[in-house]
């Protein structure tokens, strides 16, 4: 089954969500040294991440371009109204950080990163979900620990998650015929990078030292595709 290892990644996303919601009433003063370990540890995974790019140029360009875009299209604001939206549904606003703000946060965290791409594909040629079972019991853990601070709305990044992967997975045949090697290699490197940045900023976000509108950053995701086919075309 292709989509197997995409199932599992979020299933263990939605029980360690649930896990996670079993915690929530710790005092508030826990709470607060928490948010902040938690947000120096993410900071960390992307600083890892952004390590891993070559072109520090096209690392820069694609943030700013990408910036002034998600800004131009307040991006943050459509996925912010969007968690109301599901809130309204609850029937009452979360106690603890908004469902937006625990979707966002978890679907970037989770979907960035070139374990998610390489999984998917090892799931959809070769049917082997190994990759993918092992992202999902990491998400797994970090979903118990986001979800015990950010709310409920870290469980909507199952879905993130699912659509992302599971789209790779499906049409991983069509990406290896007509992506070649070197250039599918370079985009999941420069991606990688890119989304490094992404995860430092809601790393400083979570610790309460930034207010950087992260939502806003996505096409930078979409730019590094176009320098990537730029690049290689020409190279």
């Amino acid at each position: 089954m292709v989509l197997l290892g995409s199932l599992l990644n979020s299933l263990f996303i939605v029980i360690g969500t649930l896990v996670g919601r079993l915690f929530r009433n710790i005092p508030e003063s826990m709470q607060q040294t928490v948010m902040s370990i938690i947000g120096l540890v993410v900071a960390l995974l992307g600083i890892q991440m952004g390590l891993e790019g070559d072109n520090f140029i096209l690392l820069v360009i694609s943030l700013i371009v990408g910036a002034v875009i998600g800004e131009w299209l307040n991006l943050e604001g459509k996925f912010n109204r969007f968690g109301v939206w599901i809130e309204s549904l609850f029937g009452k606003r979360a106690q603890k950080g908004t469902i937006a703000e625990g979707f966002i946060t978890a679907s970037l965290i989770f979907v960035i990163g070139s374990m998610g791409i390489i999984g998917a594909l090892d799931s959809g040629l070769r049917n082997d979900h190994n990759v993918l079972i092992t992202k999902g019991i990491i998400d797994g853990f970090m979903s118990i620990i986001l979800a015990s601070t950010l709310g409920i709305g870290v469980i909507l990044s199952a879905i993130s998650v699912l659509i992302y992967q599971g789209s790779i997975a499906l049409f991983a045949g069509v990406i290896s015929t007509y992506i070649p090697t070197e250039a599918l290699n370079l985009f999941i490197k420069e991606m990688t990078a890119t989304g490094g940045v992404m995860i430092i900023a809601i790393g400083l976000n979570i610790a309460g030292l930034t207010k950087i509108r992260i939502a806003n950053l996505l096409p930078a995701i979409l730019l590094v595709g176009i320098l990537v086919t730029i690049i290689f075309l020409f190279q």
